[in-house]
């Protein structure tokens, strides 16, 4: 289960907290919990049932926020539930949701900070990065099947009505993925995807001034943000946070640098060898 997301969680419930002017001893003596309960749903070190949620809300007399915090708390089960799939059953099956996900959806836009997205990412490329998770989660070995189904997954951006943006921080040129070759093939491949109508990519120069802290994430038109951390994937749907991935896409776009300009940044990395 992502920490960052029941933090942030607990953040939210602190702030309701405060806002009725109360402390978490007099909440926990109003909702007759354990004094120590507070604390540990506000730092995200214990997840709040749904009955918690509405005990919490009527106490500080935030009923509108209810059904918010409980579809975020929902969410945040489901990403558990969703990861704890994935190492139990492999990656295959992951990549198999994905394209059954992105073919109902219009507009793809993604952010790489440090590897370039798995649409844009050769076989080689993406046999590693798919040997690494395999070998980092302990998820059965279906290496062959998971890499199959990704390469499958890239018909979508020659087929249908897709559109495209993608955003790479320029460290990710540089990033060690196996030897020189295959991080040069992977570079080639950018440049030639960069020829496609119906695909942008743009990239986040290594000097960019600070946005916020992130990770990688990819918004699905505007329903959904899929953001991969170390203990889980996370699927966002609630328009509240989908905004703060909005206003981070929109930062990190307007910094990054497109057409020859983003060519030439490319062709740097390829030329440090």
């Amino acid at each position: 289960m992502s920490d960052d997301a029941r933090r942030a969680l607990g953040a939210r419930l602190r702030e309701l907290r405060k806002q009725a002017g109360l402390t978490g001893t007099a909440l926990a003596h109003e909702a007759g919990w354990a004094q120590s309960k507070v604390p540990k749903i506000e730092n995200g070190r214990q997840l709040p049932s749904d009955s918690d949620l509405r005990t919490w809300c009527r106490i500080t007399d935030a009923d509108l926020a209810l059904p918010d915090l409980i579809a975020t708390a929902a969410n945040i089960h489901a990403a558990y539930l969703e990861w704890k799939r994935i190492t139990d059953t492999g990656h295959a099956r992951r990549q198999r949701a994905s394209i059954e996900h992105e073919s109902g959806t219009r507009l793809i836009r993604g952010y790489g900070p440090l590897i370039p997205s798995g649409l844009l990412q050769t076989r080689a490329y993406a046999e590693i990065i798919l040997r690494r998770c395999i070998d980092f989660v302990g998820s059965p070995d279906d290496l062959s099947e998971a890499l199959e189904a990704r390469m499958q997954r890239q018909k979508i951006l020659t087929e249908g009505a897709h559109q495209f943006h993608y955003l790479i921080g320029e460290p990710a040129l540089y990033t060690g993925v196996g030897d020189d070759a295959v991080r040069l093939d992977q570079l080639r491949h950018l440049l030639e995807l960069m020829e496609l109508s119906r695909l942008v990519v743009g990239i986040v120069p290594t000097g960019a001034e600070f946005v916020y802290t992130t990770t990688n994430f990819v918004i699905h038109d505007r329903r959904t943000v899929l953001v991969e951390t170390i203990a889980a994937e996370l699927t966002i749907t609630q328009p509240r946070e989908l905004a703060y991935y909005e206003k981070a896409w929109t930062a990190l776009q307007t910094q990054a640098i497109y057409g020859d300009r983003a060519r030439a940044t490319i062709a740097r990395a390829m030329n440090r060898s």
